[in-house]
C-alpha cells in the first residue's frame, strides 16, 4: 500500500498515542494534527517527537469536556487543568499555529490527506456526526475514524450516511478498544454458531501513570455510573470528577454501559443488540489492569451443541495499545476500501484492520 498521510483531531491522550504509534506502522504518515488552541500542518510529514515532547504536560484542556470550544471553532479557554505556560498544547510546538477554528484549519488540508482519526472526547452525542458533516460539506474524500463509545450516535451517523457517500468518505465508527477491537473479536467467535445467544465484553484498565493524559475518557467513562449522564458529567469540574475517583478508592466499576458494541454487532447481522452487555473495571491508581479482559460469545452450534467462545487480551498490553494500535489498523482497511469506491458507515465487525 502506498503511503497513507493522515491527521489526529484531538492530542490527548489518545491523540498523542496515535501520533506515537503511528511511527512504529509501515505506510503511514501522520501530516496533521490538531487541538482546541491550534494546529499542526507539514505536508512532508510531522515531526511527531518535537511535538510530543513541547506538549507533554501541557496538553491543551479546560477539564469541563467542552469540545465545542476545543476544536470546533471555539475561543480558547485559559487556565485549563492541563495547561502551563502561557501557551497550552500544540501551540507550544514549533511546528504549531494558533487559530480559533483548528477544525477547518485541517479541513483546509484535507485534498492532502487520505484518513482523519478523530481522537476527541465524544460528550455531546452529535459532536463527532457534525464533525463528520463539516468534513462532507467540504467535499472531502477520504477517511474518517472515531474510537467514540455511545450507541446513540451510530444511528446520528447512519442519518448522514447518503452526505458521506455522496462526498466520497469512508467512515469507521467506533474503531478502538471496545467498541472496535472487542466488536471484532466478538463478530470473529461467533462464526463457530449458528445462533448467538449473548455476547459480554468485559474490559480492565490500569491509568495511574496515563491518568493526566486521559481525563476525558475517564469524564466519559464515569456518564456510565448510576445518576450521572452526558449531560451531568460534561457539567462536572475537575474537583468533582476526582470527588467521584475519591469516593471508590480509584477503583470504579461499570455495568450494563451504553456501549456502542451492541448496535455495531447487530448492523453486522452477528446477534441483537439487547443481547450484549459491557462492562468493566478503571483503575485509575494503578497501571495494572485490575481485570482481564475478556470477550465471551454464548451460541448454539449447526450440530445443535451449546458452546462458548473466549477471547483475552493479554495483561500485559496496556489501553493505549489495545485503543491506538486497534484504530490505526481500521484506518489502514478503511483506506483500501475508500480507494475502491466503498463509501458509508462502516462498523468495526464489518472489516478486518490493516496490521
Amino acid at each position: 500500500m502506498d503511503t497513507i498521510h493522515f491527521a489526529v483531531l484531538g492530542t490527548g491522550g489518545i491523540g498523542r498515542r496515535t501520533l506515537e504509534v503511528s511511527t512504529e506502522k509501515e505506510t503511514l504518515e501522520p501530516v496533521a494534527a490538531c487541538d482546541r488552541h491550534g494546529v499542526a500542518v507539514d505536508h512532508d510529514g510531522l515531526d511527531v517527537s518535537e511535538l510530543l515532547d513541547a506538549t507533554e504536560g501541557n496538553i491543551a484542556g479546560d477539564g469541563t469536556g467542552d469540545t465545542e470550544a476545543r476544536t470546533d471553532g471555539g475561543t480558547a479557554v485559559e487556565g485549563g487543568v492541563k495547561q502551563h505556560g502561557a501557551d497550552a498544547g500544540i501551540v507550544a510546538s514549533e511546528q504549531g499555529e494558533r487559530t480559533a477554528d483548528p477544525i477547518g484549519a485541517v479541513i483546509e488540508e484535507s485534498e492532502h490527506l487520505d484518513a482523519v482519526l478523530l481522537a476527541l472526547p465524544n460528550l455531546e452525542h452529535d459532536f463527532i456526526p457534525r464533525i463528520a458533516g463539516r468534513f462532507a460539506d467540504a467535499g472531502y474524500e477520504g477517511v474518517l475514524v472515531d474510537v467514540l463509545k455511545r450507541s446513540r450516535v451510530i444511528g446520528m451517523l447512519d442519518d448522514r450516511e447518503n452526505q458521506l457517500v455522496e462526498s466520497g468518505v469512508t467512515f469507521v465508527c467506533g474503531a478502538g478498544a471496545t467498541p472496535g477491537f472487542l466488536t471484532g473479536a466478538a463478530a470473529l467467535a461467533a462464526q463457530s454458531f449458528v445462533e448467538v445467544e449473548s455476547v459480554d465484553i468485559h474490559w480492565g484498565v490500569g491509568l495511574k501513570s496515563g491518568y493526566e493524559d486521559n481525563r476525558g475518557t475517564v469524564r466519559e467513562d464515569i456518564a456510565h455510573l448510576d445518576g450521572y449522564d452526558m449531560e451531568t458529567a460534561r457539567e462536572m469540574s475537575a474537583e468533582e470528577i476526582e470527588a467521584v475517583i475519591d469516593e471508590h478508592d480509584g477503583v470504579i466499576e461499570f455495568e450494563d454501559m451504553e456501549h456502542a458494541d451492541d448496535v455495531l454487532l447487530e448492523r453486522a447481522g452477528v446477534c441483537d443488540a439487547e443481547d450484549v452487555t459491557v462492562g468493566g473495571v478503571l483503575d485509575v491508581r494503578s497501571d495494572e489492569k485490575p481485570v482481564t479482559t475478556t470477550v465471551t460469545v454464548t451460541g448454539r452450534t449447526f450440530d445443535g451443541e451449546r458452546a462458548t467462545n473466549t477471547f483475552e487480551l493479554g495483561d500485559d498490553t496496556s489501553m493505549a495499545a489495545n485503543v491506538n494500535g486497534p484504530a490505526l489498523g481500521y484506518l489502514k482497511a478503511a483506506v483500501r476500501h475508500n480507494r475502491a469506491g466503498d463509501y458509508g458507515v462502516f462498523g468495526p465487525a464489518e472489516l478486518m484492520p490493516g496490521f
